[in-house]
């Protein structure tokens, strides 16, 4: 407010423009060179920047993200994936980040990216969908969508240290870096970093978790079980991940063998997953075992209770929401070993 000549004039400040955040995406690599164009490529339309930290490629991975309009930085292999990640994190200097991994591509989603970024400061969960050799992409949501200054604890399996809140985006990622092709390098490769931050964090239940998801992909079904064990013992029952703990374990004592121990576990949780599709799929796979190992039983109890199951997965159909869900086993998967059970019963009887 002035006044002018005995005139009161009333000055509006009109507000500033507000500058839209400034989205990256962030990658800390490694001798990606067969993969990391598909990546940048994918997810380029939808930031502001893309920013690559190699780790010790002896291969070209650095001058092809560059060639696809990556800024390139270097820094030696800190042993802890949190350190490189933050590191990563740090040289974007962006107000929000879309952490990727160089064998992930974006699917679909990239144009939720700048409205999630305007609102309040929160995680994203984004779906990666994860394939593998001779079987169905499996489902994980994890929190990629980064605010400024969120950051990652954890030498390997690093998660976000964080009390802001997590939700979903659907924001979908793909992912072939559990084919074989390409994990053979890496198999073994984290169970040290996984064993030293369990020194550190005794009995932290998504270490023991991971150790047993380590230990399968080392097809160790002895320390699997053992580990599957020690992290149900200690995971609460929010946990995300608990349903693939579950699911993984079951599993894990059925192929060590363990068939009785595999059904008093689902018979523990069963009260608990009764609308998944993954949970009734392996039980029926461990009846349809049980069939096999006590035939005289087969007809009258085991593969009608596996048939059961599998009619379940249908009644539930797909929960694609559910953390480590796999295609098709409340569909087609459990249509597929229907008909199977079903020939092998008409035959019998």
């Amino acid at each position: 407010m002035t006044c002018d000549n005995g005139r009161i004039i009333v000055l509006i400040e009109k507000p500033m423009p507000q500058c839209p955040p400034v989205l990256a995406a962030v990658l800390i690599v490694r001798n990606e060179a067969r993969c990391i164009r598909r990546c940048l490529d994918s997810v380029a339309p939808w930031v502001d920047r893309m920013v690559v930290l190699d780790t010790g490629s002896t291969d070209d991975t650095p001058a092809i993200a560059r060639s696809a309009g990556a800024e390139v930085h270097h820094m030696p292999w800190p042993d802890s994936f949190a350190v490189a990640r933050n590191h990563a994190l740090a040289l974007a200097d962006a107000d929000c980040n879309l952490v990727l991994d160089a064998d992930e591509w974006l699917m679909s989603g990239g144009e939720q990216l700048r409205a999630w970024c305007a609102s309040p400061p929160r995680l994203g969960r984004a779906c990666i969908h994860s394939d593998a050799d001779g079987a169905s992409a499996t489902r994980n949501w994890i929190t990629r969508v980064l605010p400024r200054g969120a950051r990652y604890q954890g030498r390997v399996h690093e998660q976000v240290a964080s009390d802001l809140p997590r939700s979903r985006i659907d924001l979908h990622l793909g992912h072939d870096g559990y084919l074989e092709a390409q994990i053979t390098g890496k198999r073994g490769r984290n169970n040290a970093l996984l064993i030293e931050d369990l020194s550190e964090r005794p009995n932290d239940p998504y270490l023991l978790y991971q150790l047993g998801k380590d230990a399968d992909m080392r097809t160790d079904g002895t320390d699997a079980c053992s580990r599957y064990a020690q992290a149900l013992a200690v995971t609460s029952a929010d946990a995300n991940w608990r349903h693939e703990l579950v699911v993984c374990a079951i599993q894990a004592l059925a192929a060590a063998g363990r068939l009785q121990d595999a059904l008093d576990l689902a018979n523990e949780e069963f009260g608990n997953w009764a609308d998944s599709p993954d949970f009734f799929f392996v039980l029926g796979d461990v009846l349809l075992e049980q069939a096999i190992a006590d035939p005289r039983h087969a007809v009258g109890q085991w593969l009608p209770l596996a048939n059961g199951a599998w009619e379940r997965c249908l009644e539930i159909g797909e929960r694609p929401e559910l953390e480590g869900s796999v295609v098709g086993r409340g569909s087609h998967l459990a249509a597929h070993n229907l008909d199977v059970v079903r020939s092998q019963l008409a035959m019998l009887v």
